[in-house]
């Protein structure tokens, strides 16, 4: 697998990764379960997006010394397209995230701990996919097509089913657990399970948490698949995923009273999809410029935030 990361690369995002998910944990320890108003979930988000900004800018610098500065500059210009993209596709986990919570009524200061567990679980499972892809890509270059034609595929089911709720009743992964299971009928604190009878009984939280891990499992095989049309480079790939679910827990708060604000972003994640997966279908007959990628990507969701403030939101019908 060709890769613009040295050994020292590598090491050094790890341990930079580390502090930063350690000073995160720190802070929601010393602070405790608390509801995370907008101030706080603003000011984290900023911190979460201004240090892949400050990455990506030491990486430019850092490869200008390396590589000719046009080489930098596209490799750097790869990371914020697809930093942009994972940021975007992540907005559907919120809305996920925002469901799952509201169905099963978890407290607002229960929800930081399963949101960190999910965005520790998202880490994980991205780098055991983005390597797999990577060498999988390395070997077979006609996988690209393969993954292009599933986004497309992707883009024009999330169109299909703007406006339907998931049937959560139906999920067959739900219905296994609460029917083998032993459940509590109510939650207690943060607890995940507690023990009762001598016997061990998992709290609505357990459920919730197993859940979204269900969904990090079907929203990284959507998304990975979107940044290996932007770069084929593990590197890029990695970090600019890892940065994108880092700021995923401030995002969700940030995002959760704002949902109905925005009620067309899902046209413009649909339409993000769709034109990345075109341009993976022709990759080997028209080279479509990063900077142009990154440019049709921001349009498209800026185009369909400004449209869900400009336009009314259908009113809903009492069934």
């Amino acid at each position: 697998m060709d890769s613009i990361g040295t050994p020292l690369m590598w090491a050094g995002f790890a341990v930079f990764i580390l502090i930063a998910l350690a000073v995160d944990l720190w802070v929601m320890r010393t602070h405790g379960p608390h509801r995370i108003g907008q101030r706080e979930a603003v000011i984290w988000s900023a911190i979460w997006i201004g240090l892949a900004l400050a990455f990506n800018a030491g990486l430019w610098f850092y490869l200008r010394g390396t590589l000719p500065e046009a080489e930098a500059t596209r490799v750097a210009t790869e990371f914020l397209t697809g930093y942009l993209v994972e940021k975007a596709l992540a907005v559907d986990n919120i809305f996920v995230f925002l469901m799952l919570f509201t169905y099963f009524g978890v407290p607002a200061a229960s929800q930081q701990r399963v949101l960190v567990f999910g965005v520790l679980g998202a880490i994980v499972l991205r780098a055991i996919l983005i390597f797999i892809g990577a060498a999988l890509i390395a070997k077979f270059h006609w996988l690209l097509y393969v993954f292009g034609l599933f986004l497309l595929v992707t883009g024009a089911k999330m169109l299909w089913a703007v406006g339907k709720e998931p049937d959560l009743e139906n999920n067959p992964i739900l219905r296994w657990i609460t029917g083998h299971l032993p459940l509590t009928r109510g939650f207690h604190g943060e607890a995940l399970w507690i023990g009762e009878g001598g016997r061990r009984r998992y709290t609505p939280l357990f459920v919730v948490l197993v859940m979204i891990g269900v969904t990090d499992v079907i929203f990284a095989v959507d998304s990975i698949p979107a940044i290996f049309a932007i770069t084929t480079d593990p590197f890029i790939v990695l970090t600019s995923n890892v940065f994108a679910v880092l700021g995923l827990r401030a995002l969700y708060f940030l995002l959760a009273g704002m949902v109905e604000k925005f009620h067309l972003l899902t046209y413009g994640l649909a339409a993000v999809l769709v034109f990345i997966g075109a341009k993976m279908l022709i990759v080997d007959w028209v080279k479509i410029p990063v900077f142009l990628s990154l440019g049709v990507v921001a349009a498209l969701i800026a185009t369909a935030m400004l449209a869900s403030l400009w336009i009314a939101p259908r009113p809903k019908h009492a069934s």
